[in-house]
């Protein structure tokens, strides 16, 4: 059921960060977006996951089994890009394809397979260094792709790209999981870009995992917030605290609240009492807002 599962893992350093306790939970087939701003502990989860760091305390499983020193081959169908991908600039696309080939004793029809899985069969005998970033990142992919891994695990891998490199980047990885089965666990900070592309969610915070679930899931933890322009915001704002959580009146005319009735409610209640209503709009629901409202009272709570 789970293409990685950990429980407890932690890792310690120095200076207090690191990642603490996190249970993470990631069904099979799914696009698993890892969001946290930098410095949050993505990187050290993506090594601890793939044995590159040893951790403190926990379990890892992957594929159904469990990864320690000695029992390492599960690696073997995971594929993966840290960072930027190690690529040899003076050769071209095929010949790097070609050095990792051999090593894994693959045969040579995969690399025809990766190329045109990336879109790069055009670009195969182009030398890496005349590639665009977002072609060597899609090479970089190919090499994660070659052994067929049943899991690939992208850490960044929209870092530096322009848009147009982006959508590239969004189209390959929903194809990876809808036509190839693939479950893809992407790190990444792009808040925006992960919102169109993953199914299930994981925010980490000061190395702690503050939400995982579906993308549905995570857009129910938070309500939109009303932003009404009125006569009268000060006297506006007295007449609706039992409507609403928070009122904030904002400039001459604006109040901004996150309601608890609805919105028709609220028109109500302030022309009723003779205040007139000029705007009332609920936000949209975005990832970032969400993300920002989940994470900011985390740190704020640490911090005191």
């Amino acid at each position: 059921m789970w293409a990685i599962q950990t429980e407890d893992l932690t890792r310690r350093y120095r200076d207090g960060t690191g990642v603490h306790a996190l249970a993470l939970a990631v069904p099979r087939g799914a696009v698993y977006g890892f969001l946290g701003a930098n410095g949050a502990g993505k990187t050290t989860t993506i090594r601890l996951l793939l044995g590159l760091l040893r951790r403190d305390a926990g379990r890892i499983e992957l594929l159904g089994t469990p990864l320690d020193a000695t029992h390492r081959a599960v690696l073997a169908q995971v594929g993966a890009l840290v960072e930027s991908p190690a690529l040899y600039p003076h050769l071209d696309g095929e010949a790097n394809l070609e050095v990792t080939r051999r090593l894994l004793g693959l045969p040579h029809a995969r690399i025809d397979a990766v190329l045109d899985r990336v879109g790069l069969r055009h670009a195969r005998h182009k030398r890496v260094r005349e590639y665009s970033l977002g072609m060597r990142q899609r090479l970089g992919i190919a090499l994660a792709l070659l052994a067929s891994p049943q899991l690939l695990i992208l850490d960044e891998p929209g870092n530096g790209l322009d848009p147009a490199g982006i959508i590239e980047l969004r189209q390959l990885l929903c194809s990876l999981a809808e036509d190839d089965g693939v479950t893809v666990f992407v790190s990444s900070h792009q808040l925006s870009e992960v919102d169109l592309i993953a199914t299930h969610l994981g925010v980490l915070d000061a190395g702690h995992l503050r939400f995982q679930g579906t993308r549905a899931a995570f857009r129910e933890q938070a309500r939109p917030r009303l932003v009404l322009q009125c006569d009268a915001p000060e006297r506006a704002a007295s007449l609706l605290h039992d409507l609403a959580d928070e009122v904030h009146v904002h400039g001459d005319d604006e109040l901004h609240l996150r309601p608890r009735a609805s919105a028709s409610a609220i028109n109500a209640r302030l022309v009723s009492h003779g205040i007139g209503v000029s705007h009332l709009a609920l936000e949209p629901i975005t990832l970032e807002s969400l993300f920002l409202a989940m994470t900011t009272p985390a740190r704020t709570e640490e911090a005191a």
